[in-house]
């Protein structure tokens, strides 16, 4: 099957290449996004390859038909950009990625954490710059803190698993909580009115819906305890950006460690060091000292690149057989 694939990095190329060797699929690299932009640059594949920033808008998914696609084979979780009831239309299938590694995402969770509370990204720069000295580096310790995850799927329980580790306190919210996982991972589950008035650290683990969009915004944030850590690793769209710089400005919170944003497609995954930084939201959030950014990298461990991939390939694999996609999105 030929395969276009689209948002490619050079570690995309090389995670795909290696698990391609056992599948033998023709594959097509494009550095663009996909988008209504560069959507002509599908010429006689079967299958595109999308990641999470790409938009298959109604537009899109009406060319790709024409151009003869038949499978979106998503090599990522997150299927916001997807217009699904257009390919549903145009009998375009929709395969996903729905896990890759999820300690790989706790885990950058952790480091911006760490990094946030201890100041470790001041304490760098300084170091560099030959000062030494202390001042304003004073954090506190993990250690017997609540901690409060959002979501307990695969990477919240992992999580939930590490704080657990550095001997926290865990509060979890769930749609659907699991009793199990109260007794298995030592955590409790309860509202979030009582995670925004206990907890020291909240991390976000959510997927993006209707009804998360802007969890995180004036109302809650206000409700959380003073000095309270925010960590998002999850989806931008959960946390309202005007509304964290007006908590910012304000000292309520201890600090921010930030691996996703709402408005971060065009800029995330770029190189924009001589073009400049258009964003004023994600310009003043990158002002603030108690603030760290990361650029959509908690996916970024050679394990879950190649777990990625060989899923990604996996699903081609399948379609192209007609077996049944165990990793298709319901539309």
């Amino acid at each position: 099957m030929r395969i276009a694939i689209f948002d490619a990095k050079n570690y995309d190329r090389h995670a795909l290449e290696v698990a391609n060797q056992s599948h033998h699929h023709q594959l097509q690299f494009f550095e663009p996004r996909l988008s209504p932009d560069t959507v002509g640059l599908v010429q006689g594949v079967s299958a595109v390859c999308p990641f999470v920033n790409d938009r298959l808008d109604g537009v899109v998914v009406a060319k790709l038909a024409a151009a003869g696609v038949k499978l979106v084979t998503l090599r990522c979780a997150g299927c916001n950009g997807v217009d699904l009831a257009a390919c549903r239309q145009h009998g375009i299938a929709v395969t996903r990625v729905p896990a890759y590694s999820p300690y790989a995402v706790a885990e950058h969770a952790f480091a911006l954490l760490l990094a946030v509370v201890r100041r470790i990204h001041k304490s760098y720069t300084r170091v560099r710059e030959m000062d030494f000295s202390l001042d304003g580096l004073v954090g506190f310790d993990l250690y017997g803190k609540t901690m409060g995850v959002l979501g307990a799927g695969r990477i919240g329980q992992a999580t939930i698993s590490i704080a657990r580790g550095f001997g926290m306190r865990v509060l979890a919210y769930d749609l659907c909580p699991k009793a199990e996982l109260e007794a298995s991972l030592g955590c409790v589950f309860v509202s979030l009115d009582r995670i925004w008035q206990q907890s020291d650290v909240i991390s976000l683990h959510l997927p993006l819906t209707v009804e998360s969009r802007h969890l995180i915004n004036r109302e809650t944030l206000v409700r959380m305890k003073p000095g309270v850590v925010l960590i998002n690793t999850s989806r931008g769209g959960l946390v309202d950006t005007a509304a964290l710089l007006e908590e910012l400005k304000s000292g309520h919170l201890f600090g921010v460690g930030l691996d996703v944003y709402e408005m971060e497609e065009g800029v995330f995954f770029e190189n924009l060091s001589e073009s400049g930084l258009q964003d004023d939201q994600l310009a003043r959030l990158l002002t603030f000292p108690n603030v760290l950014v990361t650029s959509h990298q908690g996916f970024l461990t050679r394990e879950a690149l190649m777990n990625i991939a060989y899923t990604t390939l996996s699903n081609a694999t399948a379609f192209e057989r007609g077996e049944i996609l165990v990793n298709s999105i319901s539309i």
